[in-house]
Order: structure tokens, then sequence, then C-alpha cells
């Protein structure tokens, strides 16, 4: 008995030294890649240097701004810039908690003029998509389906899916909505600094913390709320999650303050972070044949933006800067980390990116169906 233990120990020592595992992959957990580790770190260092940078200068939205163009330029010099989803999830919800602890009973009331305000921009993101599409296929020589794509603000991944499915210039679409992004992301606030519009240093955020029964009240039902949003596939999920489960907290009096100063800025830094990680995924070559379309795309898209906010302006009672974020063509996320740090209205402006991010991903199919070129081309 002795010598047969002896031989299967003697053959699990054999099959070890020829280095065959006894278990299988499949059950081994997979450790973190040292280079992604490594990478995930330069991007925090260089974001976090960035927006520290910004925020020093006295720049609006300094947080944002900073890290994006820090990590955007990194990027491009040949850095690997990326965050994993999961602190990408973490910033999400984060910036959603303090989104919805501004919510108050005075923001809920200018809720009466949301039908016009929607739909209005709902035909002023029908005729930018049409305009910079036309401007990209007279000037550019792009194909249909690619320049109704590009031309679209919004809902960034569903665009890039239609894209590949569509056989479309992805790389080119990709370039044109990020030059977008990016511009809006570090102009917007300085435009409404320089105009009056919002101070370059805003007020401060409310500054009481919440007690540790409420942030963990927060994170519970934040994290909680996010995940059904997700499994009911609805989008933008982990910030918008996080933000209705602190808004209702806040709203009915169960929590009073919100997150310290800190985690605040944290998922500011996090979120510019992102964006300007974009850039990783463009080659610079790619970057130098697109950047005029992108320029001019973004420059059709504004024009007919500012057209439609200056109706809204002299129609309505709704604060000029907030109708200004609500309908800026930018990333969805961008925007509201804006209202956060700009003091804008985060209901307004998320209720009106998260209707745009409706309407483009349901419409945006028919479009190119309707408009785009033919599917046999692409299949060609």
């Amino acid at each position: 008995m002795l010598h047969r233990i002896g031989a299967i120990v003697a053959g699990g020592s054999i099959c070890h030294k020829a280095g065959v595992s006894l278990i299988p992959a499949s059950k081994i957990p997979a450790l973190p890649d040292r280079a992604e580790t490594f990478r995930v770190l330069e991007t925090l260092v260089v974001g976090t240097a960035g927006g520290m940078l910004f925020l020093w200068a006295h720049l609006p939205g300094g947080l944002i701004s900073g890290a994006m163009i820090s990590v955007g330029v990194a990027a491009l010099a040949g850095r690997k810039m990326a965050l994993p989803p999961a602190i990408t999830q973490t910033v999400l919800v984060l910036l959603g908690i303090s989104l919805g602890a501004l919510v108050s009973r005075q923001l809920i009331q200018h809720m009466s003029a949301y039908p016009l305000t929607i739909g209005l921009l709902a035909l002023a993101t029908f005729l930018s998509t049409f305009g910079s599409s036309f401007y990209l296929q007279r000037m550019h020589g792009w194909d249909p389906t690619s320049a109704l794509l590009a031309g679209s603000p919004g809902a960034l991944s569903q665009i890039t899916l239609l894209a590949v499915e569509k056989g479309a210039d992805v790389a080119g679409i990709a370039v044109v909505q990020t030059i977008r992004v990016i511009i809006l992301t570090a102009a917007l606030p300085l435009l409404l600094a320089v105009t009056g519009i919002a101070h370059a240093s805003p007020p401060a955020l409310p500054t009481e913390i919440a007690s540790p029964w409420g942030l963990t009240a927060l994170a519970a039902a934040a994290v909680a709320t996010a995940l059904l949003l997700r499994l009911a596939k609805f989008p933008a999920s982990w910030m918008f999650g996080a933000m209705l489960a602190s808004a209702v907290l806040h709203g009915t009096g169960l929590v009073e303050g919100g997150l310290p100063n800190w985690l605040r800025n944290i998922a500011l830094v996090g979120i510019g972070a992102l964006i300007g990680s974009r850039f990783a995924r463009i080659r610079l070559s790619t970057l130098r044949s697109h950047i005029a379309a992108g320029l001019g795309s973004f420059a059709i898209a504004i024009l007919v933006s500012s057209i439609f906010v200056a109706v809204l302006v002299m129609t309505t009672n709704v604060r000029f800067s907030d109708i200004v974020v609500a309908f800026a063509p930018g990333a969805m996320d961008a925007m509201l980390a804006l209202a956060l740090t700009l003091h804008i209205d985060p209901i307004f402006v998320g209720a009106h990116h998260l209707s745009r991010f409706v309407f483009v991903s349901i419409t945006t199919p028919g479009i190119i169906h309707l408009f785009g070129r033919p599917q046999i081309d692409v299949d060609d």
C-alpha cells in the first residue's frame, strides 16, 4: 500500500516538474496582469495630475477638463491609457450619487417645461444629424451611412455597433464623435465662465457629509437600483440608477448630506480620464486624416444647437446655462459631470440627454435604412 502511495506521489511530482497542472485551468482565478495594472495606475496618476493643475489654475470644470486633456495627450503620445470596467462603474455610481444629492423641490417644479424643450431637442438632433451628414458627404466625400452615423450626437456604443454591422467607416466615425465630446467638455465650462453665465469658481457644493448610516444607505440603494436598471437594459444604468436612488433618499429626507468632497473629486477626475482614454483607441494617423471632418461636423452641430438654444431662451423661463448644457451634443456622462461641477440643474440636463439617447437609439437604424447606402453595396 505504501509503495502504491509513493508511486502516486512520485507521479504527481513528475507531473508538476513537467509543467502539467493537476488543477483544471478554468478553476484557477486569473490574477491581474502586471502591465494592465501599471496602465491603470498611470492613467489615474496622469488624470489626477492634470485635474489638479487645472484646479490650481482656477479653470472652470478644472478636474474634468484637466484629467481629460492630460490623459488624451498621453494617449496620443503613445501611452496606453485605460480604465477597467470596475473603476468605470465605481466612478459612474459616485457621480450619480453626487448628482442626486443636488435634487430639490425647486428643480422638480421646473419639469412642466420639459415636454416642449424635449420635443425641440428631438428636432435639433434630427437637423444636426442631417446637417453634419450633408457636410461630411459634400466636403469630405464620405459615404451616406458613415456620414449619418458620425453626425448622430450621442449613443456612441449603439452607433459603433451599427457602423460595424453596416460596414461603415468605424475609425472615422469614432474620431468625429470623440472630437465633439472632447471639445465640448473642455470648452463649455470656459465659454460659460467667460460670458459670465457661470462663475469660473462656482459656489461650493453642500459640504455636509452624510452620516455613516446615510453613506451606507446611499451606496446600497445606488448599486441596487443601478443593477435593476442594468437588468432592464436601461441606458447609462450605473449613473442613472445611482442618481435616482440618491434623489429619492435626499428628496424624501431619509438621508441628509452627501459624499465627502474627496470622493466627489475622484468621480470628476475619473470621468475626465475615462473620456481622455478614448484617444488610446485611435491611431494618430487616423486622427490627422479625419480631424478636419470632425471639426467641421462639430461646427454644424453647434450651429444647429445654438439656434434652438436661442429660441428657448426667448420663449421659456429655463436658465440659459441649463439649456446650453442640455442641448450640447456631447456624451451624456460628460455633460452630467459638468452639470455637477458648474451647479447646473441635473434633472433638466439628465432628462434631456437621456431623451436624446433614446431618440437616437430608436431612430438611427431607420434613418440609415432609408438614407444610407444600400446593404448590397456594403456586402460587395
